[in-house]
């Protein structure tokens, strides 16, 4: 895999390293020697090179990302198609991919997911539009920028709407785990197979789980085609229910049922933004047929091979002969399913006979339903509040839900719990200090129900205070919500121990140190942070060093990550003034840590990010326009060896071109405005209609402007 590393390609791109391997292709880091700056190389690996259909989906792939321009795809710079070397130059992505962080966060916040997930829906409607349907959208083939921002990568088995448009089964195309059901089938796929993924890869963001897992690739597509996944509120009730709604919707089995594009999705998106309490109108957790088995054998069934009209015969006869006798076995199958089932019946009504069947009071409100005779004999409610987007006052959920058999209790009464919808929520308020007495009556004061917590120790806090509130201060409930208070209780002197010093220990010391004096260390949760700490010591301690905490305390830590502790410093770059669009790149030591479109102004400012000194150096359309170093290690950091470079465009070159061709250039270079002169020609030099003359000069760097001149011989 590492052949290439240290040879240079075409005399422009230098192999530095191995950046992964594909199933077709190995990625590499590379320099470009040419325009000074760090690309990605992809090439095509040796074996495949003898293959027409390798060599035309790794064509395929360069030709759909060389038409697309969005800054949530990876760019394409140049690609070769030589007999014994094909290769991809793109642009260098410094990240992770959304999988890697799936997996170290397990469950990414939904306000996070959302932010990753409007990306991904502008890059795939940024390639719809165009015709390219990405194909195999997953985690893996979104990168994660520092920033925060996303590219989607590897269009490796992408294709034109226009093109052919069946994916074959037995290929199997894609990752099985997040492959629409239609491409599982080999049916025909278009732009909403990408929504399906899309959908998957929201699913598996906010539950850290994905929709079908097992050990068979074969059984997870069968498991697309026929199984419904659990919804992901129950995997994580944090989820809001449009975020849900907008998920499985996503996910729908029939194309014509999910979102009909990502620009659809997108709006839907910017709903819910606005209003995280946003119920939309469409539900799918119904059951609207019953579950079909789909054989494997279904997908790619061979095809049945003709037999002699003898052997024709004979299966014909012999079909006829078990006629009467298959006959007669269905109908005895049939008299005693139904004998069964009529038993069934029976003595599940005698044994259900007793249960009650929950009636709907979803939509009713709380007087409605306490006013009601019918209900007062038959139930025993038991009211909770709830956020949620329907009318203040209205019963939002129930439990149980409508339509269950439901035995009584003891008092001949089904206990049901109602929510009713609080659409306005109110801030704990802060009882910290208070009496009980006092912090029970500002909770009741804003509508929420105060509760009795344990004791707890606090150095602080006046004994028979409150000490604390769960949920904290400041938390966001509905009305009527329980709140939790913690009051402060004394503890004797002996029950009290030194907090030892943990900073710098590995968690193993930091556990023995802890266990000496009677504490413990929380291990559930050991978070990362920068600091100077080497990587994997303790770099914060809950309680101070020396200070006194009772024994049997356990103590939560943070470790180090290596990273050392980041300071940040702001540069500001002199750049040409104009009232143009233009992309701005910063790089620190050869990474790209930042990238923008900008209406460039007389400077750019920007903050960056470190701890130890780094080169910095800013591009404007990928021309160098500043270099300077950061020097992070002083207190506070501060820039040197600062050096400005014309950044301006280069002009191109259209001497003896002709009129026509020059004018291409010069449009496709970004002047709106071509003007043309007309003169005569000096015999036997120029001919007529070839570019003599031209303003500014080509090749040289020109201050922004629309316009330009050429010069034409008649």
């Amino acid at each position: 895999m590492d052949y290439y590393v240290g040879k240079i390609l075409d005399g422009r791109y230098e192999i530095q390293e191995v950046l992964g391997v594909g199933g077709m292709a190995v990625v590499y880091r590379a320099y470009d020697n040419i325009d000074d700056r760090p690309v990605a190389v992809k090439i095509l690996k040796e074996e495949y090179l003898a293959n027409e259909e390798f060599r035309r989906r790794f064509k395929n792939e360069s030709k759909a990302i060389a038409m697309l321009s969005h800054p949530n795809i990876v760019k394409v710079y140049d690609v070769s198609y030589g007999e014994r070397l094909q290769y991809i130059v793109m642009e260098y992505v410094e990240g992770i991919t959304l999988k890697e962080y799936i997996e170290q966060r397990r469950v990414i916040p939904w306000k996070e997911a959302v932010h990753f997930l409007t990306q991904i829906l502008r890059a795939l409607q940024h390639a719809h539009d165009r015709g390219v349907v990405h194909r195999d959208v997953k985690p893996q083939n979104v990168m994660l920028l520092h920033s925060g921002n996303i590219k989607v990568t590897d269009f490796g088995i992408a294709r034109f709407t226009r093109s052919e448009t069946r994916t074959m089964t037995e290929n199997a195309i894609g990752s099985v785990h997040y492959i629409s059901p239609e491409q599982a089938r080999g049916d025909l796929t278009d732009g909403k197979s990408d929504i399906y993924s899309v959908g998957v890869v929201l699913y598996e963001m906010l539950t850290g789980e994905l929709p079908f897992q097992s050990d068979s690739t074969v059984s997870v597509a069968i498991m697309q085609l026929q199984n419904e996944p659990r919804r992901p509120r129950e995997l994580n009730d944090a989820i809001p229910l449009g975020l849900e709604q907008i998920t499985i919707r996503a996910m729908q089995k029939s194309p014509a049922e999910r979102y009909q594009s990502a620009a659809e999705m997108l709006l839907d998106l910017e709903e819910f933004k606005r209003n995280p309490l946003i119920r939309f109108e469409y539900n799918y957790y119904t059951d609207r047929e019953p579950t079909r088995y789909v054989s494997p054998m279904e997908y790619a069934r061979p095809a049945r091979q003709a037999k002699p009209r003898q052997e024709e015969e004979e299966e014909y006869t012999e079909r006829r002969n078990l006629l009467p006798k298959m006959i007669g076995i269905v109908v005895g199958v049939v008299f005693v399913v139904a004998a069964f089932v009529g038993l069934l019946y029976y003595f599940g009504d005698v044994v259900g006979r007793d249960k009650v069947k929950v009636d709907n009071f979803i939509g009713m409100s709380q007087p409605e339903i306490q006013n009601n005779a019918d209900f007062a004999r038959k139930y025993t409610f038991e009211w909770k509040s709830e956020l949620s987007a329907r009318p203040q006052g209205e019963v939002s959920r129930q439990v149980p839900a409508n339509g269950v058999l439901q035995p009584p209790g003891a008092d001949g009464k089904v206990k049901v719990t109602l929510y009713v919808s609080q659409a306005e929520a109110v801030p704990v308020p802060n009882v910290v200090g208070l009496s009980y007495a006092e912090a029970e009556q500002k909770l009741r004061e804003v509508g929420l129900t105060p509760k009795p917590g344990a004791a707890e120790y606090s150095k602080t806090i006046e004994e028979g205070k409150i000490v604390r509130t769960d949920p904290k201060v400041g938390s966001t409930l509905a009305v009527n919500s329980t709140v939790t208070l913690y009051i402060a209780t004394p503890i004797i002197k002996d029950e009290l121990v030194d907090m030892p010093l943990l900073i710098g220990s590995t968690l193993g010391v930091a556990e023995e140190l802890l266990n000496s004096v009677e504490l413990k260390l929380d291990k559930t949760d050991v978070p990362e942070m920068d600091s100077n700490e080497a990587a994997g010591k303790v770099a914060w301690q809950e309680f101070d060093h020396r200070s006194q905490v009772p024994k049997g305390t356990t103590v939560k830590v943070k470790i180090s990550n290596g990273a050392g502790a980041k300071r940040s410093v702001e540069a500001i770059v002199p750049l040409p003034d104009t009232g143009a669009a233009a992309t701005v790149s910063v790089y620190l030591d050869g990474l790209l840590v930042k990238e923008e479109s900008i209406t460039v102004g007389a400077s750019y400012a920007v903050v960056i990010e470190g701890n130890k000194p780094a080169a910095l150096e800013v591009r404007l359309n990928g021309r160098k326009a500043y270099t300077a170093t950061v020097n992070f290690d002083l207190n506070p950091p501060s820039l040197s060896n600062e050096q400005t470079y014309d950044a301006r465009p280069i002009v191109p070159y259209v001497l003896g071109l002709s009129e026509e061709r020059a004018k291409t250039a010069l449009y496709d270079a970004g002047y709106k405005i071509v003007n043309v002169d007309y003169k005569s020609s000096v015999i036997g030099l120029i001919a007529s209609g070839i570019v003599s003359e031209q303003s500014p000069s080509g090749n040289s760097p020109a201050d922004y402007t629309d316009e330009i001149t050429i010069t034409v011989i008649e």
